[in-house]
């Protein structure tokens, strides 16, 4: 089921800012939100993102673009020229590539496995910190905050708790005060959740679905 942007905005807070995870998406699809008011939008893969912003021309240059998927170290030259920030550094080796390679000031979130799930890709919150801590010392690397995918459920319900460990540790990250960081965003929520997540102290959302209808492909 999917909304207009127009209707999910009026719904969510004006300080969560919303990502349009663009997964799978035609370009037409994509310059309809952008046109209707869209500031920025996710990407999972470094390729689907290049062919994207490349069919879009200046339309894509409007909006901030987001990797929202797991980065491989060697996609960083790649991603580098598609993405204004990354939501999913979660090891120090990815930082330093990242820091290498860009030629400005990059702004990372630090991705939580809060579920920690052996499968997927993210810190374990236990070790957020310490990577934390190391990719401060980066000079190129502005971290900016934390996302989290969650395990998928289907009830949004049952993905709350791991919203709440996610925020309970983005808090006592901020009030570390580690130099060079700063807790100013944490992106939490996609289509089935993102109301859960909001009301447990997310402000950025990632829909893709809600926005774009299900998917056809």
């Amino acid at each position: 089921m999917s909304m207009s942007y127009d209707k999910l905005r009026s719904e969510v807070p004006d300080h969560v800012t919303i990502v349009a995870a663009a997964k799978t998406r035609t370009p037409d699809e994509v310059r309809a939100v952008i046109d209707a008011g869209v500031t920025d939008i996710g990407e999972n893969y470094v390729q689907e993102a290049e062919q994207m912003r490349a069919a879009l021309g200046s339309v894509g240059d409007e909006v901030r673009w987001h990797m929202i998927g797991h980065l491989q170290r060697n996609k960083v030259n790649k991603a580098l020229g598609v993405f204004d920030v990354i939501q999913t550094v979660d090891t120090l080796k990815l930082a330093r590539a990242l820091n290498t390679r860009t030629e400005k000031r990059l702004p990372v979130l630090i991705e939580i496995n809060s579920g920690r799930e052996p499968q997927k890709s993210g810190v374990f919150p236990e070790n957020a910190e310490e990577l934390i801590r190391g990719v401060a010392e980066l000079e190129k690397i502005a971290v900016h905050g934390l996302m989290t995918m969650g395990p998928r459920f289907g009830d949004p319900e049952e993905a709350r708790p791991y919203f709440r460990e996610t925020k309970k540790l983005f808090d006592e990250l901020a009030a570390l005060a580690i130099t060079n960081v700063e807790m100013k965003t944490l992106s939490m929520g996609m289509s089935n959740a993102y109301r859960a997540a909001i009301e447990e102290g997310s402000n950025m959302i990632r829909p893709g679905t809600v926005l774009f209808g299900e998917r056809t492909s």
